[in-house]
């Protein structure tokens, strides 16, 4: 049954955040497309710019596990300041030298290292905010939208930074996505975060100690855990669109800046819809089918994209595949949140986090390497192959572990 997909807009402190992020992940985006275009203009390298990504998101995978610890320990609207004041900081910086022309391909490893430090923290803390905007009764919905907002912007900011890199320069997106961050700031200034019954751990508690329990609560938690199995094929294999996309545009089909913009917006179009669709149904709670079938759908659409040979039916797939894997994410969160307690919401999430950007690295270094050794077409294709294969095992242990 389909519910009102807007619904946690009414509560007050989750509109003030709902519209904030808008706009802030739009410049995001901005960035987002902005970035591999000028790192692979620098460096001509599909193995070069699966670097400047990997760097990106290697962080993640070294220090998700701590970030969960403190944000269980410490203030969440606190943090978030924090967060996002360093990453405007950041990213004006990467616009002073785009825009004075001395940028080199160092500085984007640099730049990208250090905004992945910080959204080690930022992702799984936005994540576990959530249920103090608006409570457990609209957890599911309001997590849903948080993905619309995500690919809202995954549609629109594309296309800008696209038509703003053809007529001001690379460097313009880059401006546009650090002062993007005011509005996140400004939000937070008029959020009072509800009261929930988050269990604050006690300093004495050792964090190596936190970790484990938080591991150990996931590990003995079914649920939990095999959702976790298949987010980790996901987002290893079919989340690398910022390596793929950018280098089959320019290989294979010929495109230019705007569009490779295009592209990147039929994508966020599909994952819109996605978004939507799991926000429509969240009042159902977490669909089985999504959880444990779409991944299969989304390896086969990544070989058919790898396939595809003009702008249009690369568009067209990239927008399925955008469906695909935004329906599966939304409900894959939203079943890890309402399966955990709150005294170990900032663990788990962190856990989401070392998983969905954690495992960058590796597959923008897979994918790249598959570009750069077989071809533009061979990241998709295999990455597809890939998902397929992993998730094999995956269903025998299912079978197993009921069986006993």
């Amino acid at each position: 049954m389909l519910n009102n997909p807007f619904l946690s807009l009414k509560h007050k402190n989750y509109r003030y955040y709902f519209f904030g992020m808008c706009i802030s992940t739009i410049g995001t985006w901005m960035q987002n497309t902005a970035q591999p275009w000028l790192a692979y203009s620098l460096t001509k390298s599909a193995l070069l710019l699966s670097v400047v990504s990997a760097l990106q998101f290697l962080p993640a995978l070294l220090f998700s596990l701590f970030a969960g610890v403190l944000i269980d320990r410490l203030p969440k609207k606190r943090m978030l300041i924090i967060t996002q004041s360093l990453s405007l900081v950041i990213t004006f910086a990467l616009w002073l030298l785009v825009h004075s022309g001395g940028i080199q391909y160092w500085h984007l490893l640099v730049t990208s290292s250090l905004l992945g430090l910080v959204n080690t923290l930022d992702m799984p803390l936005r994540q576990s905010f959530v249920v103090e905007m608006v409570g457990h009764d609209d957890l599911m919905n309001a997590i849903a939208l948080n993905s619309l907002t995500f690919n809202v912007a995954r549609m629109i900011g594309p296309s800008i930074a696209g038509i703003i890199m053809g007529a001001f320069g690379v460097s313009s997106c880059f401006l546009i996505n650090s002062l993007s961050f005011l509005a996140v700031l400004i939000s937070l200034f008029f959020i009072h975060p509800i009261a929930c019954e988050t269990v604050q751990e006690k300093d004495e508690q050792g964090v190596f100690a936190c970790i484990g329990e938080g591991l150990k609560y996931i590990f003995h938690n079914e649920t939990l855990f095999t959702t976790m199995l298949f987010m980790t094929v996901v987002s290893i294999f079919a989340l690398n669109y910022g390596v793929t996309i950018p280098v089959f545009a320019t290989q294979v089909l010929g495109l230019a800046e705007t569009g490779y913009g295009f592209l990147m917006s039929a994508l966020g179009a599909g994952a819109l819809t996605g978004a939507l669709f799991v926000a429509a149904l969240s009042k159902s709670g977490p669909r089985r089918f999504i959880l444990f079938f779409l991944p299969a759908l989304t390896g086969l659409i990544l070989i058919l994209i790898g396939n595809t040979n003009s702008f249009l039916t690369t568009g067209l797939s990239l927008a399925v595949g955008g469906f695909l894997f935004v329906t599966y994410l939304s409900t894959a969160n939203s079943n890890l949140q309402i399966h955990t307690v709150d005294r170990y919401r900032g663990r788990v999430m962190s856990v989401y986090s070392l998983i969905v950007a954690g495992s960058s690295p590796i597959g923008n270094l897979f994918v790249g390497a598959m570009d750069n050794w077989f071809g533009a077409r061979m990241g998709f294709i295999a990455s597809g192959i890939a998902v397929m294969v992993f998730i094999v095992p995956i269903f025998v242990y299912m079978f197993i572990r009921r069986d006993r």
